[in-house]
């Protein structure tokens, strides 16, 4: 016999389709729940409940009888008169945001802190992720989760949905693989913008009706065929809300910008255009943000400028420029493409410090003696005239020979940034000097192979100056020797590692046979981490412990409130040296000219919301910079199917194991659900995977052969097989 339902059924209330079938108490429970806050007014005595969600068994009857008392006694229900109910909506009323889940565990994030709360699909009143929400928070039944309905929608986000067009004849569909969404959306012919069958597009919703399964959209913009580049690129932007396009009015603005130096421009700079003056950038960079100058002084000491792009001289505040720059409050790198803070015309052309072109910069100048101490150091604007572009590799190759151009001045600044780096660690910074896993691309944005680029004297040689200026700014206003409060500023701050987060971490090294101290002092506990990065260098567990050691931190952030720098062991650091790229840095070269001329403090809860927005957005930007690099993984994969790669467990959680490989450092997940020969379970403590009978267990850093099993390029997801299970 058929086990579909009928139109009849289906019109039928919820529990009455199927007249005949016992019901498990749990079942009776929740069915009767769904009655009461359906028609929280209404007044039930165990008969009509009975009828309600189709119980005729006798037997069943009294069962819901009990249950109707229970939840009288757990207040969940009010006893109106003997023997009937209603449903008390006393439960406390809140506000918050709604954080929707494909997998239906909708949750509630109060606005006054306190914990979530579960909301099931039936009592979301179709709210969207980030919607702010009014609910109503019910009784609590004993052992039982907190659950809440949604009363009302008090602010819908703007948001939109990436995804694949599926077009039929007569509708079509988005089929996205959102983890907020769980539904298609079903999207008009006449709605489509021109959209065909395989497009990658971006869909706003319109509307959702309260029976209706699949809510109604309309197509914003289509990206182009789905599986080409440039459409996989511009959708994991858009997932993440970051723009992939300027807006027209933007970049008109900037087409209005001179690209002549006047002679006004020169007023109060210092011109260093007849010093030499150099880049050192990657090769395939085009905004230049900083450049450096080097001098010999008659007593042998060298005067050496850090030179940057006066950005804030071309972008005046609150211009249309300014307003989307801060919107952005970051360019974001993807594997094979820039998409900049700044119109091209800005970040590319008149603010980038290109090799013989006169430039106007904000620099901060040094005197620095054999050892790399300062001598003196002053800020002031400048004009400069760069005599060479250097590539990384370029540089290195001068420092390396000794021979080409600048290799004077190259040598010196790369001694003297020796010098500084050693006394930054002696001091206490952190020495995380990892490689970059890179792909090499194609005309057509393919990945052909994989490499390691490590950071090599030229790179630490410009690190370090960098570093070192960002200091000199920071500590310019927030180094006070009065007792005055320092003028509000904008820094980069870096709290202290969580303690359970290292002490973790001191277990899990414990395993290989370091020793780390977890409870030491800031300085006592850098050093520490230091020794063991030293220590595991060159060891196949290295990326492992460098990684997890990373995890163990706390995130950098922006901020007026000055907490100092752990990693950098610095009690004053800024942002100063990228404006092109990073709107902090427009920041502070607004408020160090402001300064610099006498003015009075900023409103530093202005300025507090823009650091946070700024700190909110560089997650972002990082985030979809690895969904780029992830996918690249999976694409890069897709072509070595059934091939077999040692690698190590980089991750264990519920759902499986996740391994790194050793020969291109791609990383995959080895489902539980395909371990076979046991039945496992996660032990989040000792971060492994156990069996049951067998007792095999797969630890974090463990080495292990896997077999590329699948490659899902839609979901940006890798899936190993284990070859010793085979």
């Amino acid at each position: 016999m058929s086990k579909r339902r009928t139109k009849s059924d289906q019109n039928k209330p919820d529990g009455s389709r199927s007249k005949k079938r016992r019901m498990k108490k749990s079942q009776m429970a929740s069915a009767i729940l769904e009655v009461f806050r359906s028609e929280p007014r209404e007044i039930y005595n165990y008969k009509q409940i009975s009828r309600r969600i189709g119980i005729e068994a006798q037997v069943q009857k009294l069962m819901i009888a009990d249950i109707l008392a229970d939840m009288a006694l757990e207040g969940m229900l009010g006893e109106v008169e003997r023997g009937r109910y209603r449903f008390n909506n006393l439960g406390t009323m809140a506000e918050g945001i709604f954080q929707r889940r494909s997998n239906g565990k909708n949750m509630f994030v109060p606005d006054d802190g306190g914990p979530s709360i579960f909301i099931a699909e039936r009592n979301s009143k179709r709210a969207m992720d980030g919607d702010k929400v009014r609910v109503q928070i019910f009784a609590r039944r004993k052992r039982s989760q907190p659950e809440a309905e949604v009363t009302d929608i008090l602010e819908r986000v703007e948001r939109t949905f990436v995804g694949k067009l599926e077009v039929a004849k007569g509708y079509a569909f988005l089929i996205t693989e959102d983890k907020t969404l769980a539904n298609d959306i079903f999207i008009p012919k006449d709605k489509l913008r021109g959209g065909k069958n395989g497009d990658k597009a971006i869909v706003r919703i319109v509307d959702w009706h309260a029976h209706a399964k699949n809510p109604l959209g309309e197509v914003v913009d289509v990206l182009g065929q789905s599986g080409t580049n440039t459409a996989e690129m511009h959708a994991i932007l858009a997932e993440y809300g970051l723009p992939y396009k300027y807006p027209v009015a933007v970049e008109k603005a900037a087409a209005k910008i001179p690209d002549r130096i006047e002679a006004k421009d020169m007023e109060d700079r210092e011109d260093f255009r007849g010093v030499l003056t150099f880049t050192i950038d990657p090769a395939d960079a085009k905004d230049f943000d900083d450049a450096l100058s080097a001098r010999k002084l008659p007593d042998g000491s060298w005067e050496v400028g850090v030179h940057i792009a006066d950005v804030t001289h071309y972008v005046r505040p609150d211009t249309t420029i300014d307003k989307e720059a801060l919107e952005r409050a970051t360019s974001v790198y993807l594997v094979d493409r820039t998409i900049p803070m700044l119109p091209e015309r800005l970040s590319n052309g008149i603010c980038s410090l290109r090799p013989d072109e006169d430039k106007l910069c904000f620099a901060v100048i040094f005197v620095l003696d054999a050892n790399a101490g300062i001598k003196s150091s002053r800020i002031i604007r400048t004009a400069i005239r760069s005599d060479r572009r250097f590539t990384y590799e370029e540089a290195q190759a001068v420092i390396e020979s000794g021979r080409g151009d600048c290799s004077n001045e190259l040598a010196a600044l790369n001694r003297l940034a020796a010098k500084l780096r050693e006394a930054r660690f002696r001091n206490g910074a952190i020495n995380f000097d990892r490689y970059e896993v890179k792909f090499d691309i194609d005309d057509t944005g393919r990945p052909t192979g994989v490499y390691f680029k490590e950071a090599k004297e030229a790179n630490k040689l410009i690190e370090e100056f960098m570093l070192l200026a960002n200091k000199a700014v920071a500590e310019y206003i927030g180094k006070r020797s009065d007792k005055r409060q320092a003028k509000t500023f904008v820094y980069r701050i870096h709290d202290l590692p969580d303690p359970e987060k290292m002490e973790h971490f001191s277990l899990f090294v414990r395993r290989f046979g370091y020793k780390l101290k977890a409870d030491g002092e800031g300085a006592e506990l850098s050093k520490g981490i230091n020794k063991l990065l030293d220590t595991v260098k060159g060891r196949p567990e290295e990326n492992l412990i460098e990684t997890l050691a990373v995890r163990a931190m706390q995130k950098a952030r922006y901020s007026t409130v000055n907490a100092g720098h752990y990693g950098l062991a610095f009690k004053h650091y800024t942002h100063f040296t990228s404006p092109i790229r990073r709107y902090p840095d427009m920041m502070v070269h607004r408020l160090l000219e402001r300064y610099m001329k006498g003015g009075r403090s900023v409103l530093k809860e202005k300025y507090e919301e823009m650091c946070e927005h700024c700190s909110r957005m560089e997650l972002v930007a990082a985030g979809a910079e690895r969904a780029s690099i992830k996918y690249k993984q999976v694409e890069f994969m897709s072509e070595r199917l059934g091939m077999t790669f040692d690698g190590v467990i980089s991750g264990v959680n519920e759902w499986g194991i996740y391994v790194e490989l050793n020969e291109n450092k791609c990383e995959g997940l080895l489902p539980i659900r395909d371990l076979h020969d046991d039945y496992y379970e996660f032990d989040d403590k000792n971060y492994c995977l156990s069996g049951r009978r067998r007792h095999n267990v797969f630890r974090l850093g463990d080495p292990i052969k896997v077999r590329v099993a699948r490659a899902n390029l839609e979901r940006k997801q890798l899936d190993f097989a284990l070859v010793d299970s085979d």
